[in-house]
């Protein structure tokens, strides 16, 4: 009897922590991160390294100020910063980058309790402040000096039409205009399969993002060779697989997470074919986190043995 232990739920454990599971995000980061340095130039490196250490740094003087455990160390903060600043063009000014890791750490995290708590993915309310704040400065791309086609002037989902035309291999290694981390579907696929060989991550999520939005474009165009652009291009790669998956916003069930998935691929397509902006997921996400508690309830398994108690007759006995 001396090795019976009497606790509270969840009675069954894992050993993987919140450092471990952080720490495996940051690895599956780094082919995006490599990834941006080699098309972009080493100012990109800048970018990551300015943006994270910021985010650190709010973290540590937050908690501090106020007396708290201090948590840098579980890397939480480092995991927001790399994922806020490879969602940042490579020309993005250094000092907006660290107005956007406050938003994210300060008030998206630390005000709502701290790691755990956060109504929304950090990184990504960082971002969407970003980019209604400094629009400008948001999509103001660099393009590499390697690509040579119809990507050199713009960003594949400013093509429209015209995407078809691209040279794929271009696409898939990331030799044109966006964002630090959402160019190179090559690097992304890289960390994808990090996260779920360490068992960080399951499919599930991103699977059902990327198939929705598939099938709802091929649909559309009646080109299923340009819907596959269309998951190629922007950030829905990117966002599949970094941001929808977080572990405090994202659903825990199976079914919850497949409602989740579908409903982040739905309000995608729709942004992107049928409002004013190109590119949709960082708001189909934010939507997203806070439709979880209903995707949760949606989602609930039933007991084993369960049965829905029989409804009582007014005036009669159960």
């Amino acid at each position: 009897m001396e090795n019976l232990i009497v606790t509270a739920s969840p009675h069954i454990r894992d050993k993987a922590t919140t450092r471990s599971l952080m720490g495996y995000v940051v690895i599956a980061l780094l082919p995006a991160v490599l990834a941006s340095a080699l098309i972009f130039g080493m100012r990109a490196l800048v970018l990551v390294v300015v943006t994270t250490f910021a985010c650190v740094f709010f973290e540590y003087l937050y908690e501090m100020l106020l007396h708290k455990p201090v948590t840098v160390k579980d890397l939480s903060a480092v995991v927001t910063g790399m994922i806020l600043s490879l969602n940042m063009p490579v020309g993005m000014p250094l000092w907006i980058a660290i107005v956007g890791a406050f938003v994210a750490i300060v008030i998206t995290k630390q005000l709502f309790g701290g790691l755990g708590y956060n109504f929304a993915n950090p990184a990504l309310v960082g971002r969407i402040v970003l980019f209604l704040g400094f629009t400008s400065r948001m999509t103001a791309y660099v393009y590499p000096d390697m690509s040579v086609d119809a990507l050199a002037s713009a960003t594949p989902l400013a093509l429209g039409s015209e995407l078809r035309s691209v040279n794929l291999l271009h696409m898939f290694l990331g030799f044109h205009g966006g964002m630090l981390g959402e160019v190179s579907v090559l690097a992304i696929l890289a960390g994808f399969a990090i996260l779920l060989a360490s068992g960080t991550i399951h499919a599930t999520i991103p699977v059902s993002i990327v198939g929705t939005m598939f099938v709802l474009s091929a649909l559309y165009t009646g080109d299923p060779y340009l819907a596959l652009l269309q998951c190629m291009s922007g950030g829905l790669l990117f966002g599949a697989v970094f941001m929808a998956t977080d572990y405090v916003t994202c659903p825990f069930t199976t079914k919850g997470k497949l409602f989740y998935g579908i409903f982040i691929g739905l309000v995608t397509f729709l942004i992107r074919n049928f409002a004013s902006m190109n590119e949709g997921m960082s708001f189909a996400i934010l939507l997203g986190n806070l439709m979880v508690p209903w995707f949760n309830a949606w989602g609930h398994q039933i007991p084993l043995g369960y049965k829905k108690p029989k409804k009582v007759k007014e005036g009669g006995a159960a």
